[in-house]
């Protein structure tokens, strides 16, 4: 149920993409390959959840994704390429139920032998040692994906110059030589043209049915064997490493999340969407990792516990590739005791004196399940944590409890069910539909509540699966409000089979709230908004090619606890008071916007040098009379230059650790300070949670 066990789907085939180039021999598929195909072919038919068809309209659907796959942003491939494969518009569908991948895999040739030329041309260019001019007016778009394609090698050739020409820019701006620039990316394309000599038939089949899964919903796969034990060098990085899941996005490894507890989760300088440029080990020299396989990046950044790895990343908000910020984490194995639901108390400040709100971060739904399936009395899970964290609030006589499922990705259904418990007297919690419509309900059945009081939910864009479960029936119940932002939509149901050669994982159920609305897609709306600077069309079910969509069901029977939409109105017009004061949530809002226009506008970058450092200024300049407005409104000296500002964020929290003691009480005296803008959605919803308990008369 974790969304980051989602992650695999997308690692897996960003492996296979980065492993994917010309052999030195033509590759033909393998009867073991077209058996594969076919079975692959039998599951979406007759084991998804939706009624798969696999005719000629699906047949246009899946070579598109299958073009998509290869050459994202049309750089390799051209027009005359596209219509001389054309018939697999129509024949896909075809070649998946006879087992015949002649025409799949001669296309995937012809992508490589494209790919191989423009590597060579590219070192070629670099070996003739260039030289660029960076007064002219020229312009590079940063996404291709609506272009049409290239109508001939000389239409590619200007667009991968501006693209050298642009690469050579950016790192010229970030004071590297001349020198050290035509090394760095000969190197690059070097390195790319030896690992396309490692392609064999399994990682081209690989590929093919990604494109044959992924044009049916997005977590829905087929995985090799190796690709399998690639996936557990994934999982073993997640748990026994730095606490990051990746994936490729083009020629970077991006950051995909972030595992609760985790050394880089901690640490609090790596971001979900944060680009990795190069990767040092300790105080060694970096190792620039752009255009690198996925596991070749991996192993470079996996390390025994206690070792420091370095990261030069591009930030996830950042538009301009040249600005990068180095990232030192100790590598350590991630404990169940670091996953573990925690609590504190946030004193809210009035007129009639000081109220206490607690806090229960919950960063993800676990359970000892060895010990549980082991008959334990004691064995640890989420549910009987959050009840003994209760008990602590409750002795400290807090008015309101706060469940903090913020970043929560999910985890096990079990836990979010019963925890749904602990604030119910019985009663259904979720609905799972099958492919068959058959509709299963799991609910509550515990007499009794273990809290009754005054409740709230604070979710993100990144709160996903169980966690959108229990937000949702909460929501239904009328328990309490659900604060922050849109959650990320993830609510389907996979499972693993095997197949003669390799496994598939199929899309089998989906979630329903017991109000009948689905969590797909549209995730659980809350009931008061905060801005989000995560962009939504980067991350959440909504971004991702072919997910499924929303739907209802018929709504179950249920009792509601509360009205909580009674008082939405007040709760919003003393919420938007308090922050138009409020310099942390002014800034974010600010923020926010600045990233919306400069999105919209930024659709290509300029190859100018002046007007590249005029942009890259005027962005810098609007960054920094932000971040000092919000000095100032805070009392703190404002900074005098975007460098200064660069150097302080990584000691942003620890430079406000004053304010933050004045506005919160912490059970635990060695928490890291928490970021500001986390802190300032926390006090906040803890004055919503103090205002809706008022208006509802629970004093």
């Amino acid at each position: 149920m974790s969304l980051f066990a989602n992650v695999r789907r997308t690692a897996c085939l960003a492996l296979c993409l980065a492993m994917a180039g010309p052999a030195s021999a033509a590759v033909t598929p393998t009867d073991a390959d077209a058996q594969a195909a076919r079975e692959v072919a039998e599951s979406l038919r007759y084991g998804h959840y939706e009624d798969v068809t696999l005719d000629d309209q699906w047949a246009t659907q899946a070579f598109t994704q299958y073009l998509k796959t290869l050459d994202p942003q049309k750089a390799y491939l051209l027009d005359s390429d596209i219509t001389e494969f054309s018939d697999l518009r129509h024949a896909f569908d075809d070649a998946m139920l006879d087992g015949d991948l002649e025409r799949l895999y001669a296309l995937h040739a012809r992508y490589q032998q494209r790919l191989t030329s423009r590597l060579e041309w590219l070192v070629k260019t670099l070996d003739g040692k260039p030289s660029f001019d960076f007064t002219r007016d020229d312009r590079l778009a940063l996404d291709r994906a609506e272009s049409p394609w290239a109508d001939s090698e000389q239409e590619l050739d200007e667009l991968w110059r501006k693209r050298l020409k642009n690469a050579w820019l950016s790192m010229s701006l970030s004071d590297k030589s001349d020198e050290d620039i035509a090394k760095t990316l000969s190197e690059r394309y070097a390195n790319q043209l030896k690992r396309i000599e490692q392609t064999n038939d399994e990682d081209i089949l690989t590929l093919i049915m990604h494109a044959v899964t992924g044009s049916i919903d997005p977590h829905s796969e087929y995985f090799s064997p190796r690709q399998g034990e690639s996936f557990d060098i994934q999982m073993k990085l997640s748990l026994d490493g730095i606490g990051a899941l990746l994936q490729s996005e083009g020629e970077y490894v991006k950051v995909s999340s972030l595992v609760p507890g985790g050394p880089a989760e901690k640490d609090g300088e790596l971001k979900p969407a944060d680009r990795i440029v190069a990767v040092g080990q300790g105080d060694g020299e970096w190792t620039n990792v752009v255009g690198m396989r996925l596991d070749d990046v991996v192993d470079l950044i996996r390390g025994p516990k206690g070792s420091v790895v370095r990261l030069e990343v591009i930030p996830a908000q950042s538009l301009d590739v040249t600005k990068t910020r180095e990232v030192d984490i100790t590598r350590d194995t991630v404990k169940l005791e670091d996953q573990a639901a925690n609590a504190k108390v946030v004193d809210v400040k009035r007129d009639d004196g000081v109220h206490r709100i607690g806090v229960i971060h919950v960063p993800a739904f676990y359970v000892d399940f060895d010990a549980w399936q082991a008959g334990e009395d004691d064995y640890r899970s989420t549910t009987r944590d959050v009840a003994r964290l209760i008990d602590e609030l409750k002795a400290k006589q807090v008015e309101g409890i706060i469940l903090d499922l913020r970043n929560n990705g999910g985890g096990a259904l079990q836990e979010a069910n019963s925890m749904i418990g602990l604030f119910i007297d019985r009663g259904p919690t979720v609905q799972v539909r099958d492919a068959r419509g058959r509709i299963s309900l799991y609910g509550d059945t515990d007499a009794g509540t273990h809290y009754d009081g005054p409740l709230a939910v604070l979710v993100n864009r990144l709160s996903a699966s169980a966690s959108e479960i229990f937000a949702g029936a909460i929501q239904d119940y009328g328990r309490g409000p659900v604060i922050g932002s849109q959650t990320f939509g993830k609510g389907t149901v996979q499972t693993i089979s095997s197949l003669t050669q390799g496994e598939i994982k199929l899309t089998r159920a989906k979630f329903y709230r017991i109000s009948g609305d689905s969590t797909q897609n549209k995730g659980v709306k809350p009931d008061i908004a905060f801005p989000s600077i995560i962009d939504p069309k980067e991350i959440g079910e909504s971004s991702l090619d072919y997910a499924l969509p929303w739907d209802q069901v018929r709504p179950v029977k249920y009792r509601r606890y509360g009205e909580p939409a009674r008082y939405l109105a007040a709760l919003r017009a003393r919420h938007e008071s308090r922050v138009e004061q409020e310099p942390n949530f002014v800034y974010l809002q600010s923020e926010v916007a600045l990233s919306k226009a400069l999105r919209a506008q930024q659709t290509s970058i300029s190859l100018n040098r002046e007007q590249r450092k005029r942009e890259m200024d005027a962005q810098e300049a609007e960054q920094l009379a932000l971040e000092n407005k919000r000095r100032r409104a805070l009392g703190m000296e404002p900074l005098s230059s975007f460098a200064e500002l660069d150097a302080a964020s990584d000691h942003i929290a620890s430079a406000e650790s004053d304010l933050q003691q004045e506005i919160e009480t912490q059970d635990s005296t060695d928490d890291p300070a928490e970021d500001p803008i986390d802190q300032a959605q926390l006090q906040e919803s803890a004055e919503i949670l103090l205002d809706y308990a008022h208006l509802n008369g629970d004093r």
